[in-house]
């Protein structure tokens, strides 16, 4: 599965790391590599960034693919 990195926008604390990294869990076909303030790493299929992404935003995250 390739690897994706993201930025995500206010993740500011370890409250806010643990958030995201139950979120991201929960999206089938992820597999969460790191997840730090600001920014996370994973491995994904290929249209797994939609899913990602929407989930980050259910929680009231915005991220965007760092390329």
């Amino acid at each position: 599965m390739p690897v994706i990195t993201l930025h995500i926008e206010n993740m500011h604390c370890g409250s806010c790391v643990q958030r995201v990294t139950q979120a991201l869990n929960h999206v089938p076909g992820i597999v969460v590599e790191e997840v730090r303030i600001g920014a996370a790493r994973l491995n994904a299929p290929p249209n797994g960034a939609d899913a990602v992404l929407a989930a980050l935003q259910k929680i009231g995250y915005r991220a965007q693919l760092d390329t």
